[in-house]
């Protein structure tokens, strides 16, 4: 048996499976289930070339297949290839269901309506270099990274990294991002980054921010530290290039949560103790994989849908039906009251196949909700006449599709 050859065909084997066939989180099976079918469900082609192709392929010029052994694994690389094909087809089909996403929720002409110098740079096709070959690389040439910036007191749970376009463009829009990790884990420089580099290098100021975690904070202390952050880019953005009269907030489960926690409490004075008079106010926000409960502490007061009013700014809402975290049952509730209550638009894009962490890696599903992103603010700031200064680009308007699942 060419144990060699085993380990990664059953690594992509397994993955596969649980990519197809995820387990709730809360089962005995669903802890490996999320992470051995994460990767492989947001990264086939990789997981196709270099650990079943090339395995195979050197097995063969090494002469490991000489037994029934070896055989037996070019059989399970085999029956795993149409797995793959699934479940690459269901994310690359994903453009389209977010396109529609788009239509649905910014309404009819919406495309007509973006400021042409914003949208003159938005992408024409995904980047599929990256995706294919470089898709954990994050970093680019053109986006400094200016690591560690402090925001608040309490050490490194209160820092932030701040990217922008090396040009440094004056009047650049502002994108906070908080991280995931149940409120107990987790840290900045880690998801989204496919999205912050790229917004950076249209011209962007991007932000990742730590935030205090459990047990030592509780709520509200979390949703106080992003607010804190919002109050420190609009202290010192122009020292870095950016006009924070624009400002989205985002986040990745728990850090979505707390993004859409901010969205829909601006200017609370109750969560700005010691810093009331800042302004906290956003432009629209960004809620991935979210969770949209409440808090551990089960006070209803600590879910988003306790705040959701008539002016609530605009989101865009990205949720994956195979998500084995949070249900998509959540998110579409959540996505049909801010609908029902909110005179702003609000895209409720659905990801079929998707995962929780849809947002680690370049992949073809997230590249796709990076351009619907950046067209859904790119319409926010034309529907709130933002100054189309300041943008190095911007992303390709999307184009229409059929109406086909």
């Amino acid at each position: 048996m060419p144990i060699g050859y085993l380990i990664p065909v059953a690594l992509v084997a397994i993955g596969t499976l649980f990519a197809l066939r995820p387990v709730p989180f809360e089962r005995p099976l669903g802890r490996p289930s999320y992470y051995f079918g994460l990767a492989v469900n947001e990264l086939p082609c990789a997981a196709f070339f270099w650990l079943l192709l090339l395995p195979t392929a050197l097995a063969f010029a090494q002469g490991d297949i000489d037994s029934a052994g070896g055989w037996a694994i070019v059989v399970l690389a085999a029956v795993t290839v149409p797995g793959l094909a699934v479940i690459a087809r269901r994310a690359v089909k994903d453009r389209a269901r977010i396109i529609r996403a788009l239509d649905d929720g910014l309404g009819a002409g919406w495309r007509s309506a973006l400021d042409a110098d914003l949208a003159a740079g938005l992408r024409r096709r995904p980047p599929l270099a990256r995706i294919l070959f470089l898709p954990i690389l994050k970093r680019r040439p053109d986006v400094r990274r200016v690591a560690d910036l402090s925001y608040g007191n309490a050490g490194r749970r209160n820092l932030l990294d701040l990217y922008h376009h090396r040009s440094r463009p004056q009047g650049a829009p502002v994108m906070i991002h908080l991280h995931g990790g149940h409120y107990d884990g987790g840290h900045k420089n880690s998801q989204s980054l496919p999205l912050l580099y790229h917004l950076a290098s249209q011209g962007w100021v991007c932000i990742s921010a730590n935030y205090r975690l459990r047990p030592q904070a509780q709520h509200p202390d979390h949703l106080i530290d992003l607010k804190k952050v919002i109050a420190w880019i609009r202290e010192h953005a122009h020292d870095y290039g950016a006009d924070p009269s624009t400002l989205f907030v985002a986040g990745s489960s728990a850090g979505g949560h707390m993004a859409a926690l901010a969205a829909l409490t601006q200017n609370d004075p109750a969560y700005q103790p010691g810093f009331e008079g800042a302004d906290t106010s956003v432009t629209g926000a960004i809620y991935l994989n979210g969770w949209y409960g409440p808090y551990f502490s089960g006070e209803p007061s600590s879910s988003p849908l306790a705040h959701i009013t008539a002016d609530a700014p605009p989101f865009l809402i990205a949720h994956g039906d195979l998500d084995p975290l949070v249900p998509v049952s959540d998110a579409r509730d959540f996505a049909d009251q801010l609908r029902a209550t909110s005179a702003a638009p609000v895209v409720y894009a659905e990801l079929r196949g998707g995962n929780h962490a849809f947002d680690l890696y370049h992949s073809f599903r997230f590249e796709a909700l990076i351009d619907a992103i950046e067209a859904f603010t790119i319409h926010v700031r034309a529907q709130n006449k933002t100054p189309a200064h300041g943008a190095q680009g911007g992303t390709k308007v999307l184009g229409t599709v059929d109406s086909r699942p």
